[in-house]
């Protein structure tokens, strides 16, 4: 995983995907500022999730953009992603690792050291923290803050990045925090005030 500082965006999809998502994502991935893209589609049946992650996977290689599925490390691999995000109740990572090997593999780790430090033991490729903010994508049980985004980058140099709520007002606090890279969904594709690549360009 090479962080590149201008490509520090780590896109989610949208929890529905409709035809005019594909155009959006398109001109979002030709920005060059996003450096993952994760499925993340909770109430789609395998074969649908199959079909689109298809279609996604062909724009995220046309950008070279990593493509991640999230939770579901069967369908990663029979899609050949790039890598998978595990839940704390999803597939133990020891035994996704067995299923996709030497992919990526991320961990949420909310705003535990504990998840943290087992994370890192068990060589995940980058740990999700957060939420740092609101976040319309989904409740918010954990609540992270700076002072642990601190604490972590100091017992360990796996890549963070930060979710929850993250947008054009603030994110810098968070790079300029060490997380290498920004979790971003709502944002970007539930902005009622502008467009998908208009929201992307305000992040600089």
């Amino acid at each position: 995983m090479k962080y590149n500082k201008k490509k520090f965006i780590y896109l989610i999809s949208p929890s529905k995907i409709n035809n005019a998502f594909y155009n959006n994502l398109y001109k979002v991935l030709g920005s060059k500022k996003v450096s993952f893209f994760q499925l993340r589609l909770k109430k789609e049946s395998f074969k649908k999730k199959y079909t689109i992650g298809k279609k996604i996977k062909k724009i995220c290689k046309k950008f070279n953009v990593k493509f991640l599925v999230n939770d579901d490390v069967l369908l990663a691999k029979k899609l050949n992603a790039d890598g998978c995000h595990l839940g704390q109740k999803d597939m133990n990572i020891l035994k996704a690792r067995k299923i996709i090997q030497g992919k990526i593999i991320g961990v949420t780790c909310h705003n535990s050291i504990k998840l943290v430090k087992k994370a890192v033991i068990n060589k995940a490729d980058y740990i999700a923290l957060g939420a740092f903010n609101y976040t319309k994508t989904k409740r918010v049980k954990y609540i992270a803050t700076i002072n642990l985004l601190k604490k972590v980058r100091k017992i360990t140099k796996t890549q963070i990045v930060a979710i929850g709520g993250i947008n054009s007002h603030n994110y810098k606090k968070l790079l300029l925090n060490k997380a290498n890279f920004l979790a971003i969904s709502s944002y970007i594709w539930r902005n009622k005030k502008q467009k998908p690549i208009d929201a992307i360009q305000k992040l600089k």
